[in-house]
C-alpha cells in the first residue's frame, strides 16, 4: 500500500481578510493532495486558522466586539474561499477548538513536569506585529528585523521553553537530513541563524498584557505564546480531526508549506519542541517565495492587495491557480501582473489546452458522427508512438519527479503538461484530419487519427487534475472519458478508451480575454518599421481622410497558416524565425514576438497571415510575409484562429 502522506498549510492568522498569499500556500498544497490521492496514497490535508494572541486582541477591540466574535466573523471569509479556489483539504483547524486547545496545554505540562519550561525576569525589545521578543544585537535603528516596525522595550516575568539546549541536535539533524529544509537555499539560512547560541524561548505572555490565549496549565496568570499554541495544530489536528489513529498513520508529516517569513519559526522553534517532546521531526520543511504586485511590495495603503476572490469571478479557479503556479518556480519570488495573467490565460489555456478540446470535439462531430472512432492498428505509424510515448512518461515519470514534496517544481510539472498540449496540436496538425476526410478511402486513418487525439487529452485531464480540477471535469464530460479523478485512475494504459461514445461539446473551457488593443500591420514595432520605414503610430481611431474602402482591404490578402518550425534569430531578444504552411506553399517569416512567446510554444499554432506583403530583409533574413499580433509597444498576443481551418484558407 503507498505510504501515507500528511500536507499541512500555515494556520492563517484572523487579524485580517484573505489575500493572494494565503491562497498561493494552500493552492500548492491543494495540488500536491490530489496529485498524491490519484496516486493511491492516503492523504490528510490540513489548514486552518490561528486565532489568538496580541494581534487578533486588538483587531477585535478596534472594531468594538470581544475576539471570539471577531474570529468567528473572518473565519468564514477563508472556508468560502477555500470553496471558490475548489481547494480540497480534509481539515480545517480553528485554534480556539476546545480540543486543541486541550492539546496545547498537555504538551506544555509535559515539557514543563520534564525540566524543560521555568520562569524568569526578561528584559528586551518586543515586536508586537511578530508578537516575539529580539535581542539587542538583533534591533537595527529601532525597527524589528523581521518586519521593519517600531519595537517597545519591555521587561517582565515570563516563562521559558529550554530550545538552548537542543541547538547542536538541531544542527546535527539538519546536516544529517540535507532534504529536511526546502530548497537549499533556505536551509543555508536557517543553517547560518544556527551559527549564533540558541537562545530560550518565551512561551508565554502575562494575562495583564495578553489576555487572548489558551492559560497555561501550570499558571492560571499567564497566557500561551502564540506561536507555540499554533505550531502544535500540526499535531492536535491528528487527535480529533482525522481518522482513527491519525497521529500513529500520517506522523511525522509529509511536508510543511510555509512562507519564507515563518521558515524560522517552524524551522527552529517547532523543530526543538518537537525534539523535547521526544517526537519525530516533519520530513520536509518547504518555504516559498513572497508576491510583488507589479513590482511592489503589496500592502493596503498602496491599494495593490489582490483580493483573490476578485480574480476568481473574474478569470475563473483554475486560471487563476494554473498562473501562480506556472509564472515563478516555487520557493521563488513572484511579481503578480493583470497584464501577465491575461497573457497566460489567452496563450498558455485558450491557445493550447483550449484549442485542443475544442479542435477534437469539433472533429469527431464533423467526420466521425459525434462518437469516439475505433483505431485501426494498420493505420498506426510513428506520430502515435509519439504521442503515446510522451503522455505516458507524463504521467508516470515527470509528474512523480517534478512533484517530489522534496522538489516541488510545479512550473516544471506545468511545463511538461504543456509540452504533450503542443504534440497534440502538432499531431492534429501534421496529420490534417480535415484533409483526410475528403478521401472516403481515407477513413480508417481519419479514425485512427481521432482516436488517438482522445486518447492525448484523456491523459492530459489526469494530469492537469490537481492543478485545474474543474476543467479536468469538463473534458472529462465533454469526450467520455469515463474517468473518475480517483486513485484507480493511475493505471490508465494508452489504448484502453472504449471507442463509440459520444461526444458533447460545451462552452469553451477558456475564452480569449481582450486586450483592448490595436491590431497593427505586423507583429511587432520592430518588423513593422523594417518593413514600410514608417514610425508606428499608436492613436486610437484614424482621422476620416484616412479611413479606407472596401476595395482598398480587398487587397490585403490574409490567409490562414499553420506554425511548423519556430527559432530565435540570433542576437535579438525580440524576433522569431517562423517556417509557416499556408496549404500550397511554405512561407519564412521573422516576426518580433519573442518576448512574449518561447519558440516551443508555438508550434501548430493556427495563425492568421498577411500573404502578399513584398518581402523585407529583417537581421539579414527574409521575411516573406507577417503574422498579425495585438499589441501597441509591445506584443500582447497572437492573432489565432480556434476552429480547425485548413492553411490557406482566406481570411475575410
Amino acid at each position: 500500500m503507498p505510504a501515507p502522506v500528511y500536507i499541512t498549510t500555515p494556520i492563517y492568522y484572523v487579524n485580517d481578510i484573505p489575500h493572494i498569499g494565503h491562497a498561493y500556500t494552500t493552492i500548492a498544497a491543494d495540488v500536491l493532495a490530489r496529485f498524491h490521492r490519484l496516486r493511491g496514497h492516503p492523504v490528510f490535508f490540513l489548514t486552518g486558522l490561528d486565532e489568538h494572541g496580541q494581534k487578533v486582541q486588538q483587531a477585535a477591540a478596534k472594531a468594538g466586539i470581544d475576539p471570539q466574535t471577531h474570529c468567528d466573523q473572518l473565519a468564514p471569509r477563508f472556508i468560502e474561499l477555500w470553496k471558490t479556489l475548489t481547494i480540497s483539504h480534509d481539515a480545517f483547524i480553528r485554534t480556539t477548538d476546545p480540543t486543541h486547545q486541550a492539546i496545547v496545554q498537555q504538551c506544555l505540562q509535559a515539557l514543563y513536569d520534564r525540566g524543560l519550561i521555568y520562569q524568569a525576569e526578561y528584559t528586551g525589545w518586543y515586536c508586537t506585529f511578530d508578537e516575539r521578543f529580539w535581542t539587542e544585537k538583533d534591533v537595527v535603528r529601532g525597527l524589528c528585523p523581521d518586519c521593519q516596525r517600531p519595537v517597545e522595550r519591555l521587561s517582565e516575568r515570563n516563562y521559558f521553553f529550554r530550545m538552548s539546549r537542543f541547538h547542536q541536535p538541531l544542527l546535527d539533524y539538519i546536516h544529517a537530513h540535507p532534504t529536511f529544509i526546502r530548497p537549499t537555499t533556505r536551509s543555508n539560512e536557517v543553517v547560518g541563524f544556527l551559527q549564533r547560541p540558541l537562545e530560550d524561548l518565551s512561551i508565554s505572555r502575562p494575562k495583564t498584557r495578553v489576555s487572548w490565549g489558551i492559560e497555561l496549565p501550570f499558571d492560571s496568570d499567564y497566557v500561551t505564546y502564540v506561536w507555540f499554541d499554533a505550531l502544535v495544530n500540526y499535531l492536535s489536528a491528528l487527535d480529533y480531526l482525522a481518522p482513527p489513529e491519525g497521529r500513529a498513520t500520517f506522523w511525522p508529516a509529509t511536508v510543511h508549506l510555509v512562507g519564507k517569513d515563518i521558515l524560522t519559526t517552524h524551522a527552529v522553534y517547532w523543530s526543538t519542541i518537537l525534539m523535547a517532546l521526544n517526537l519525530p521531526l516533519p520530513r520536509t520543511i518547504f518555504a516559498h517565495g513572497w508576491w510583488t504586485v507589479e513590482g511592489e511590495k503589496m500592502s493596503k495603503s498602496r491599494g495593490n492587495v489582490v483580493d483573490p476572490f476578485a480574480m476568481v469571478k473574474e478569470f475563473g479557479a483554475d486560471a487563476f491557480r494554473y498562473f501562480l503556479l506556472r509564472e515563478v518556480p516555487f520557493g521563488h519570488d513572484g511579481d503578480f501582473s493583470r497584464e501577465s495573467l491575461i497573457s497566460r490565460i489567452n496563450s498558455d489555456l485558450a491557445n493550447g489546452l483550449g484549442n485542443l478540446v475544442s479542435r477534437t470535439v469539433t472533429m469527431i462531430q464533423r467526420f466521425a458522427k459525434g462518437r469516439i472512432p475505433a483505431p485501426v492498428t494498420a493505420e498506426t505509424g510513428q506520430l502515435e508512438a509519439e504521442l503515446q510515448q510522451a503522455a505516458t512518461t507524463l504521467l508516470q515519470e515527470k509528474l512523480p519527479t517534478h512533484l517530489e514534496t522534496t522538489r516541488l517544481e510545479f512550473h516544471r510539472a506545468l511545463e511538461a503538461i504543456w509540452g504533450v498540449v503542443q504534440l497534440g496540436n502538432q499531431y492534429i496538425d501534421r496529420t490534417a484530419p480535415w484533409v483526410l476526410a475528403k478521401d472516403p478511402g481515407r477513413q480508417a486513418r481519419l479514425n485512427t487519427v481521432l482516436y488517438h487525439t482522445v486518447e492525448t487529452l484523456r491523459f492530459l485531464s489526469l494530469a492537469i487534475a490537481p492543478f485545474m480540477p474543474t476543467t479536468a471535469h469538463a473534458i472529462n464530460a465533454q469526450l467520455r472519458l469515463g474517468l473518475t479523478f480517483s486513485h484507480a485512475d493511475d493505471t490508465v494504459r494508452w489504448g484502453e478508451l472504449p471507442p463509440g461514445q459520444p461526444v458533447e461539446k460545451g462552452a469553451a473551457l477558456f475564452p480569449r480575454i481582450s486586450t483592448e488593443a490595436q491590431i497593427p500591420t505586423t507583429s511587432s514595432k520592430e518588423a513593422l518599421s523594417s518593413h514600410t520605414g514608417q514610425p508606428h503610430s499608436t492613436a486610437s481611431a484614424p482621422p476620416h481622410d484616412s479611413l479606407i474602402t472596401i476595395e482598398d482591404f480587398q487587397r490585403i490578402h490574409l490567409k490562414v497558416g499553420t506554425i511548423l518550425q519556430a527559432e530565435r534569430v540570433p542576437k535579438s531578444h525580440k524576433l522569431l524565425k517562423l517556417q509557416v504552411d499556408l496549404g500550397t506553399e511554405q512561407r519564412q517569416i521573422i516576426a518580433g514576438i519573442g518576448k512574449q512567446y518561447a519558440p516551443e510554444t508555438l508550434i501548430g499554432r493556427t495563425v492568421v497571415i498577411v500573404a502578399n506583403l513584398k518581402p523585407a530583409k529583417l537581421m539579414g533574413l527574409e521575411s516573406q510575409g507577417m503574422v498579425l499580433a495585438a499589441g501597441d509597444e509591445e506584443v500582447k498576443g497572437l492573432v489565432t484562429i480556434q476552429e480547425p481551418v485548413e492553411p490557406g484558407t482566406q481570411v475575410k
